[in-house]
């Protein structure tokens, strides 16, 4: 099978720069509409709603169906990735997401919208969101957090921009024109996608003549095989003998059950509180505007030499504080107040964004990250689809205040497991290396006393010294010497590894 583009960097080191920025700022504008387009299409769900008479649950499930398509379809767009890198995958997904918007404008029934904006669109924004995710860690290495920071920034500033402007296209051509406008705003996807070139490889042309070397000589019935396992294997399942893994995968499922349905009923919760409508969409742009200064602020932070080796606390404090504000927004009723939650919240909704997965490429590395991040996402497809809806049955029976409660204390509970688990996790790794270390030292000592117990006779000797130079090479015992001289030239780089593995 013919390598792919993006096929990374295992011949020489990323860049780190150059061309990387570049590829920066198409995966900011890419993730940018993935992740802030169904937060700003909540602004039409109440006239939405009135069309079509439904229920807010129901109306809660198109962003709902869309978040989860997003996340579920992680895995295919992963494949999809490692076989034709992330430029083409990035522009068939702006072309998805542009049609579906185009064809949901035309939509007489919700379902309808289940189908278009959910399932085609929601598709549309997986492929940007992965491609993008992936060619950012084949670019960079040491200056990853800042890149990723930079990169998740897009989130807020297009919900910044896009929350007041779905308000004005909602006054000026109703619902319908605007979606037909934010399907033409979607092709910007292509654009950004066709800046990220594949990443520029010294080994990549070696490699790929030795793979049709490969292909030659063991005929058509060996190729076909090798691409056939290639394409079924989309999910990585060794990927849960990780133990940091498996817990990274609990935290994050908890956070993401709670973290968009806030977002969904905000405006609607203003407007019950008697805010008028404009004024309840700039709560959105509010919260887009402290998160644009958050998440590039946190990928600075992230990337010092204090929080770097503790990363995955710094994303458990993070949850709990953006849990802490969900927690606290039933006591906001006035428009003020509503502000004061909005600005908090947008600070901590950034900094588990700018954290979330640069914790996972820290705890994969470049090469697992593809898939890791597509096991991740289809899992955390199933609480991301059932968040918003629950909470739309919590409104429909009681009020918007159950809503926020049950959302914060889902989340915050995530961030304190994260915590909880990843001291235990650590302390396992860190006894289990120290065990390795004093297993080692002690096979030296005993190597070094049966040298030290040797008779003179025994000894090896000089060579030049007059004596009869025909003695046998080696002894048993030097032969063990000599095999582990050669285990502990190599176990600098691997206990190397195991600090830095412990450390993070």
């Amino acid at each position: 099978m013919a390598q792919s583009p993006d096929a990374a960097t295992r011949a020489s080191p990323p860049p780190d720069g150059g061309w990387g920025w570049v590829v920066v700022f198409g995966a900011f504008i890419s993730i940018g509409f993935s992740y802030a387009f169904p937060k700003a299409l909540t602004v039409f769900f109440k006239d939405i709603q009135r069309d079509f008479q439904v229920s807010s649950s129901e109306i809660a499930w198109v962003a709902s169906i869309m978040l989860a398509t997003m996340y579920a379809g992680g895995p295919l767009s992963g494949v999809l990735v490692n076989r034709f890198g992330s430029r083409p995958v990035t522009i068939a997904g702006g072309l998805m997401c542009s049609l579906s918007m185009v064809a949901a404008s035309f939509g007489n029934s919700i379902i309808h919208l289940y189908i278009c904006i959910g399932l085609i669109g929601g598709l549309g924004l997986s492929f940007n969101l992965n491609a993008s995710l992936t060619i950012i860690s084949k670019y960079f290495l040491v200056r990853r957090p800042l890149a990723n920071g930079l990169a998740m920034t897009g989130s807020p500033v297009f919900l910044f921009f896009l929350a007041p402007l779905n308000q004005y296209f909602f006054y000026n051509f109703g619902w319908r024109g605007g979606f037909l406008i934010l399907g033409a705003l979607l092709l910007n996807c292509c654009v950004a996608g066709s800046l990220m070139r594949p990443v520029p490889s010294a080994g990549s042309l070696s490699t790929e003549k030795k793979s049709l070397k490969d292909g030659e000589a063991g005929g058509q019935g060996t190729k076909l095989k090798s691409n056939c396992l290639s394409r079924v294997k989309i999910v990585d399942l060794s990927l849960f003998k990780d133990r940091g893994f498996v817990i990274y995968l609990i935290g994050n499922a908890m956070f993401f059950f709670g973290a968009y349905a806030p977002i969904v009923f905000l405006s609607s919760y203003a407007v019950s509180r008697g805010v008028d409508e404009l004024s309840a969409a700039s709560l959105l742009s509010i919260m887009g505007f402290v998160d644009m200064f958050t998440r590039p602020g946190t990928g600075l932070l992230a990337n010092t030499r204090w929080i770097r080796p503790r990363i995955q606390y710094f994303l458990s404090f993070a949850m709990v504080f953006n849990g802490a504000c969900h927690l606290l927004c039933p006591l906001a009723t006035s428009y003020t107040s509503l502000v004061v939650y909005a600005a908090f919240f947008g600070i901590g909704f950034g900094m588990v964004f700018a954290l979330i997965f640069e914790c996972l490429m820290d705890l994969m590395g470049p090469q697992r990250f593809p898939k890791a991040i597509g096991l991740v996402t289809i899992i955390e497809c199933c609480p991301m689809l059932l968040g918003p809806p629950t909470a739309g049955i919590l409104v429909d029976r009681y009020d918007y205040r159950y809503l926020f409660i049950m959302c914060g204390a889902v989340i915050v509970t995530g961030g304190l497991f994260l915590f909880v688990m990843n001291v235990y996790n650590y302390h396992l790794m860190d006894r289990k290396a120290k065990a390795e270390h004093q297993e080692r030292r002690g096979e030296d000592a005993q190597l070094q006393g049966r040298a030290s117990d040797r008779t003179p006779e025994e000894r090896p000797r000089a060579a030049g010294s007059g004596e009869d130079q025909t003695a046998p090479a080696a002894t048993e015992e030097d032969e063990a010497m000599g095999d582990h001289a050669k285990t502990s030239a190599e176990h600098p780089s691997k206990e190397s590894q195991e600090f830095h593995d412990i450390s993070i």
